[in-house]
């Protein structure tokens, strides 16, 4: 399972009605790259295939694909603002390492 906080729902909220983006949900994957050997990549998206895993958490629903849930299994994505500008982070229980960024990691 996959879950939004409820700042990074807020945030989607926000993001989607700027856009608007209706009821569009996001499309949750890893990604090969970054400093740490995996990227989180994250987008707006309302197709879903017939080997995504769908997920909601309050309200808006995640669609990730079989071989990013592997790596995501268990993720809470938050949002934050910091000196170091604002974004969703990922915090995810089976990384074994992640960089400083917060946007890369390792299994």
């Amino acid at each position: 399972m996959i879950t939004l906080t409820e700042k990074a729902v807020g945030k989607v909220k926000e993001i989607r009605e700027a856009e608007g983006l209706g009821e569009q949900g996001l499309r949750v994957r890893v990604i090969g790259g970054g400093c740490s050997g995996f990227s989180y990549d994250l987008f707006f998206e309302d197709e879903v295939s017939d080997v995504d895993q769908m997920f909601e958490s309050q309200g808006i629903k995640l669609y990730v694909d079989m071989m990013s849930f592997q790596y995501l299994e268990g993720v809470e994505i938050d949002y934050v603002e910091g000196l170091h500008g604002a974004g969703f982070k990922f915090l995810n229980p089976q990384a074994k390492s992640t960089c400083g960024c917060g946007s890369s990691f390792s299994a």
